[in-house]
């Protein structure tokens, strides 16, 4: 029974420490969903440690104890974004199991679902991306996903080609259009709200595929 003490001691330590780590995750986060907050409604000139600080009712000092600077809470928040785009890709259209041209819609669906669900992400993320100071910062996170996802999808175009024999298609341009297409929405979407049509990113996606695959992509396609 003695012998057993000790490793109850340590696991109650693992426990606690454990309970600390969730907390302070927890708490770490609601600083990040705070920051993207003051971002979207406000733009990164509004963001100071003391403003976040009372937003998620806590002291200046906790804000400081998690990201250390200004500049770390921004990475902080890009590298969240980043990440939440990334699951939501690994999700729809890492999907091989399903025939090219579904996974390809896919992509298209994965970024028109993250707007909606999501439109301060993306507006922060979209002030990020806009604003000189942080751009390197932005390139240095979000990049090197954002050419990856375009690499997949040109990937899945020469698929869908091959596949179901479309000969002489661009698949390098065609990716490259879609990319700048999704790009293109989010800034729009953000730099003009009162006027944004739902669906319209999708229906212009369709448009473009149903132009070099007709017989698999039409824009009336449900969603």
């Amino acid at each position: 029974m003695g012998d057993d003490l000790p490793s109850a001691a340590a696991g109650d330590r693992a426990a606690t420490r454990d309970r600390r780590r969730q907390r302070g995750d927890a708490s770490a986060q609601r600083i990040i969903d705070a920051t993207i907050e003051v971002i979207a409604d406000e733009g990164l000139a509004a963001v100071t440690m003391q403003r976040i600080a009372a937003k998620v009712g806590s002291s200046n000092a906790l804000v400081v104890f998690h990201f250390g600077s200004k500049d770390n809470l921004f990475r902080a928040v890009l590298q969240f974004l980043s990440d939440q785009f990334e699951l939501l890709w690994d999700t729809m259209v890492r999907t091989p199991h399903l025939p090219p041209d579904q996974r390809l819609l896919a992509a298209i669906d994965c970024a028109q679902h993250f707007s909606r669900q999501h439109p301060n992400w993306v507006s922060a993320w979209v002030v990020f991306g806009s604003d000189r100071r942080t751009l390197q910062v932005d390139r240095m996170i979000s990049l090197p996903n954002d050419l990856t996802y375009k690499t997949e999808a040109r990937d899945l175009i020469a698929d869908v080609a091959r596949t179901y024999g479309y000969p002489d298609i661009d698949a390098e341009t065609l990716a490259e259009s879609l990319n700048y297409l999704v790009q293109g929405a989010w800034y729009w979407d953000n730099a003009n709200p009162d006027a944004v049509r739902q669906g319209a990113l999708r229906k212009g996606a369709l448009m473009l595929l149903s132009h070099v695959f007709p017989r698999h992509f039409s824009a009336d396609q449900p969603d």
